[in-house]
């Protein structure tokens, strides 16, 4: 309710993250499927662009002719209440309400959504006999030919519907109360993040202190209990209450220096020469875009690699298909030969490892040179989570939080265009898009191949810095 209240009276302090931005991208690609499946000649589509008061008078047309044809985003209001139905479609003398979503399951907050569309549409007095869940089926097999069938699952969520019915006015009287009062108290916790991160975190948690309390790390409930308790800054927090990590967050953040322990430059001089410094960039389309593939599953597009073959002595390779064609085989193919047989082959976390896995599972008469690559893997994240810490990463060791506190020179932000995985994505779903013109291609492949470079530059960087 907090975040209603925000949202009507302040959304000025909403934050969207490229991942939310994402993930509403990720909704749209799934409806589109969604009007395709349950689509029919004569079916309708209700664009919201026109403005509210046209979508609402081109509903009322709509339906008050029976039920004769699906339509898609149709949108009602009753009591106040605003809904946006995903499909309606015609069912014998009434209507069915199916509520299409990009999640691989049932979640608790959809029988809310569909218990409060069922009241609105009932309330204004239209014959509903049905209502449905869809949501993706993640080992759908996709066999081309922009056939999707068997993509969504439906759910009956009659049951689940009745049973919430009578008190959707409760729930709505509280909407109201909250829109109409002074901000809500309620505490910061999980639910902050829970299902999805809220956009007023940055309001609600702490901002105004220098290292704010969230710094440390950890559990977001325990977070919740020192902000509850008064503590706004790493510092402050009684280091008993710590676990052994966050006290050394605290000490490094309190000491205003970051320490480097010497673990570090032991496990960068076991490295053997040459060393491979490699990074993928993936997609996870919802909806698959090449046959025999499935919905999120993980598709590698793009690498680089900086390999130093001595000290000092430095060749990159990189791969980036723009074709539109599956880039997979290819990708495996080129990154075998670039790989070589020896050298360690060092990246940030595990990713690059269950991308791999990912290829040997997709081309099994690739699995000896691939498992070979896997084998010679080192990931980098565990020795700096163990040997190194600055205050101004925050409590995060993720590569965009370490780099700049140890190459003042390389700013993520200061890359043109592409500056993070999620728009690498985006960014190459567009370059491979048959509408997007020649220009703006090659600005993307441009963006693609300086942003996947910049990542394995940063290991490299890494390396020496944790070797010093």
């Amino acid at each position: 309710m907090k975040r209603l209240h925000l949202e009507i009276h302040r959304p000025e302090l909403k934050v969207i993250s490229p991942a939310t931005e994402a993930a509403f991208e990720t909704g749209h690609r799934v409806g589109a499927v969604a009007q395709q499946i349950y689509g029919t000649d004569d079916a309708v589509f209700i664009p919201y662009e026109g403005g509210l008061s046209q979508a609402l008078k081109k509903t009322v047309r709509l339906v008050k002719g029976g039920p004769r044809f699906p339509i898609f985003e149709a949108t009602f209001q009753y009591d106040g209440v605003l809904v946006r139905v995903d499909a309606l479609i015609p069912d014998g003398d009434g209507w069915q309400i199916v509520e299409v979503k990009a999640s691989t399951s049932v979640k608790e907050e959809h029988s809310f959504d569909c218990a409060v569309q069922s009241w609105v549409f009932q309330g204004m007095g239209h014959k509903l006999n049905g209502i449905a869940l869809a949501y993706v089926d993640n080992s759908f097999v996709y066999r081309g030919d922009n056939n999707y069938e068997g993509l969504l699952i439906e759910e009956n969520m009659a049951d689940d519907v009745e049973q919430l019915l009578p008190i959707v006015p409760e729930w709505i009287q509280e909407a109201r109360d909250t829109v109409a009062g002074a901000e809500p108290a309620i505490a910061v916790g999980q639910h902050c993040f829970d299902p999805y991160e809220c956009p007023f975190v940055s309001h609600c948690w702490p901002s105004d202190s220098d290292y704010p309390v969230q710094g440390l790390a950890g559990s977001k409930a325990k977070l919740a209990e020192f902000v509850l308790e008064g503590y706004r800054d790493i510092r402050d927090v009684p280091a008993s209450r710590l676990t052994v990590k966050q006290q050394w967050i605290q000490k490094v953040t309190a000491s205003g220096k970051p320490e480097l322990l010497a673990g570090a430059r032991r496990s960068m001089a076991d490295l053997a020469y040459p060393r491979y410094y490699l990074d993928f960039e993936t997609i996870m389309p919802p909806v698959p875009i090449w046959a025999d593939t499935r919905p999120y599953e993980t598709l590698p597009f793009q690498w680089s690699c900086h390999v130093e073959l001595a000290p000092g002595k430095m060749d990159h390779a990189e791969f980036l298909d723009l074709s539109g064609d599956p880039p997979m085989r290819r990708l495996a193919e080129s990154l075998v030969r670039a790989l070589g047989r020896d050298g360690p082959i060092l990246t940030y976390t595990a990713y690059e490892k269950r991308v791999i896995n990912g290829l040997i599972e997709r081309f099994p008469d690739l699995q000896r040179p691939l498992a070979a690559i896997v084998e010679r893997l080192v990931d980098l994240a565990p020795v700096a989570r163990q040997f190194y810490y600055h205050p101004d990463m925050h409590g995060s060791w993720s590569l965009k939080h370490v780099l700049p506190t140890i190459a003042a020179d390389m700013q993520y932000q200061e890359l043109t265009g592409i500056q993070e995985g999620t728009a690498a994505s985006e960014g190459y779903l567009e370059a491979i898009d048959a509408n997007t013109t020649g220009e703006r291609k090659a600005e993307l492949k441009k963006q693609l191949l300086r942003y996947c470079k910049f990542d394995t530059e940063a290991l490299v960087r890494l390396v020496k810095f944790l070797g010093q």
